[in-house]
């Protein structure tokens, strides 16, 4: 969406904005992958708790899709649940088979504070 590039910086993005586009999206074309995304905006508007309870609520549609895990692992963090944040991207982590996405996973459950070896 253009509101990323049009902000100044991370911070003076336009969330409510984006958020409020995500909810046309949903009228137009409802999927639990876009109600996925719009939860990371509801995470800048309303909060890590308020987007996590979205997320939690796509579980049964999303459960083998790596990025619901990964996204539910970043909230769970921010709202200090470590050992379910971990969980969460270990789910994510065994789900992917991108290498990308694998290092990239690797990298936060490293930085978490997690003291488990990744093998």
């Amino acid at each position: 969406m253009a509101c990323h590039t049009e902000a100044l910086s991370w911070e003076a993005t336009d969330w409510p904005q984006i958020l409020a586009l995500y909810d046309l999206l949903l009228c137009m074309t409802p999927s639990s992958v876009i109600r996925l995304n719009r939860a990371v905006a509801v995470r800048y508007v309303a909060g890590p708790e308020a987007a996590l309870g979205e997320v939690d609520a796509l579980a049964h549609d999303l459960e083998g899709y790596h990025l619901f895990h990964a996204i539910r692992g970043n909230f769970l963090l921010e709202l200090g649940r470590q050992e379910q944040a971990h969980a969460a991207e270990l789910r994510a982590l065994a789900l992917t088979g991108n290498q990308a996405e694998q290092f990239l996973l690797h990298q936060r459950i490293q930085q978490s504070g997690d003291e488990w070896s990744i093998r």
